[in-house]
C-alpha cells in the first residue's frame, strides 16, 4: 500500500512537471499558432486530460493563460506607441482583431485603442520593472479574488500558512 502511495505521489509530480513545460511553452511561443491539441501532444497528454489538470493546478483554463501572456505583451507594445492596434494585435499571435480586442478590453478594463492614446499621453516614464507591475492585466473570478499569475491554484482544504 505505500508503494502505491509513493507511485501515486511520483505520477502526480511527473504530472505537475508536465504542466509546467506547457506554460512555459506559452510564456515562451505566446505568439505563435497554438491550441490545446498541439500543446497536449507537446508533452503526450489527452486535450482532454491537458485542460482539466491545468486548470485545476493555475486555476484557468490553457486558452485562458494563454490569451493573457498575449495581452500582456499586447500592453507593453501598445505602450510604446509605434504600432497600430492591428499590428499588435498579429504580432502577439492573435488571429482576430475582434477576439483580441474584446479579450483586452476584459482584463484591461479599456479597448486597446483607447490604451494606447491613455500611454502616449501620461506622464514620465516609469522604470520598466515598475510598469510590468502595476500594468499586469488581473482576471477576475467571478468571486471578488484576483488570480495570481505563474503561481498553482490553491489546493481545496490545504492550509494557507
Amino acid at each position: 500500500m505505500l508503494v502505491t502511495s509513493e507511485t501515486g505521489a511520483t505520477a502526480n509530480l511527473r504530472e505537475l512537471a508536465l504542466l509546467r513545460r506547457v506554460r512555459d511553452r506559452m510564456d515562451r511561443e505566446y505568439a505563435q499558432p497554438l491550441d490545446v491539441e498541439s500543446l497536449a501532444r507537446g508533452v503526450h497528454l489527452s486535450a482532454g486530460h491537458l485542460s482539466r489538470q491545468f486548470k485545476l493546478a493555475y486555476g484557468e483554463s490553457p486558452y485562458s493563460y494563454l490569451m493573457t501572456r498575449r495581452i500582456e505583451r499586447a500592453m507593453a507594445l501598445l505602450r510604446r506607441g509605434d504600432l497600430s492596434v492591428t499590428d499588435v494585435c498579429f504580432e502577439v499571435g492573435c488571429s482576430s482583431l475582434g477576439t483580441f480586442s474584446t479579450r483586452f478590453t476584459e482584463l484591461v478594463g479599456v479597448p486597446p485603442s483607447v490604451y494606447r492614446d491613455q500611454a502616449a499621453t501620461s506622464g514620465p516614464e516609469m522604470p520598466s520593472c515598475v510598469v510590468k507591475q502595476v500594468t499586469r492585466p488581473i482576471r477576475s473570478r467571478g468571486n471578488g479574488a484576483e488570480s495570481i499569475r505563474n503561481e498553482e491554484a490553491p489546493v481545496p482544504g490545504a492550509p494557507l500558512a
